[in-house]
């Protein structure tokens, strides 16, 4: 099959640099790699004389959506398969699309995600998240998993996400003005036309994040927001058991590793994103300057988007 690689870009750094001479190691052939730079002038033009099948499409800041900015690159795309990626996600070996790659032999897998391994800084708390959502066993979710998995069965990531063309197209693709999570309103679109979901464990990409507690209820907030937009998605669908598993289970790690002054992070962290994601359910009832001091992506609600 096929492969090409689509990566949003703004301000790139040099961990741009290094996924791309990390991708060009691979020892599955990539076809191209689109990069959706925003920002023509923040783009550093020696970036394109790292290999010869890296291209460069320059957008405006106000024309970046998350689900509208890919969803121009897919449809640039000629492959079978198109893995986005974020430009922060390293794959941690050269077997990253190969196995990405391999779930697709079953033509009722429609997209296939990496497992996220966690960065040398990441707090301990936060790494343990990281093993709960991206377990080291594979799996194919089906909408038959949804009285089990609950909204878990939708969960795909566009930090390493690969997409079979076809059926994204044949389904309307990222939907084109989101405040962010097009991945989860795709794959949750696809399980329920009858589709499968693989996670595969590995395929590894190394990316984390030590978000604070207001942080994650920025995210969570955002989180539940595009969820909400999406009733014919997510509505009646299990959303909250699998973060009460994770409470549960973290509080219990910190005391298994002998740290338990952990748990005081853990708690914080949780009461944000359990905020951030009850206020967000309920943003259409929010005041316009309140929704701004809850966001993530202000520019979303400013550009008249919501």
């Amino acid at each position: 099959m096929e492969v090409d690689v689509l990566i949003p870009v703004y301000r790139p750094d040099g961990k741009l640099t290094e996924l791309l001479k990390r991708l060009k190691m691979q020892n599955y052939p990539i076809h191209r790699v689109i990069l959706m730079n925003t920002e023509e002038k923040h783009f550093p033009t020696e970036l394109t004389g790292i290999w010869d099948r890296v291209e460069v499409y320059h957008l405006a800041k106000e024309e970046f959506d998350h689900g509208g900015t890919r969803d121009r690159g897919v449809r640039m795309s000629t492959a079978d398969l198109v893995l986005c990626m974020t430009q922060d996600a390293m794959p941690a070996d050269e077997t990253l699309i190969e196995e990405l790659v391999k779930p697709f032999d079953d033509s009722e897998v429609w997209a296939a995600y990496a497992r996220q391994l966690p960065n040398e800084d990441c707090r301990e708390v936060e790494k343990y998240t990281r093993s709960f959502n991206y377990p080291e066993q594979s799996m194919v979710k089906t909408k038959e998993d949804l009285d089990r998995l609950g909204i878990k069965t939708f969960f795909c990531s566009n930090v390493c996400a690969a997409w079979r063309r076809e059926k994204y197209l044949e389904l309307g693709g990222f939907v084109k003005h989101t405040i962010f999570n097009e991945d989860m309103i795709l794959a949750g679109t696809m399980i329920k036309q009858g589709g499968k979901i693989a996670y595969c464990a590995k395929a590894k990409v190394i990316h984390s994040h030590n978000y604070s507690a207001f942080q994650q209820f920025h995210r969570n907030f955002d989180l539940a927001v595009s969820q909400t937009m999406y009733p014919e998605v997510f509505g009646g669908i299990r959303s909250e058991s699998e973060g009460i598993k994770l409470v549960k289970k973290s509080l219990s790690y910190c005391i298994k590793i002998g740290k338990p002054w952990l748990m005081i992070q853990v708690v914080t962290q949780s009461a944000g994103k359990l905020l951030g994601y009850k206020m967000g359910q309920r943003y259409r009832s929010l005041p316009m300057w309140l929704i701004l001091r809850c966001t993530m992506s202000p520019s979303f609600w400013r550009g008249g988007k919501a």
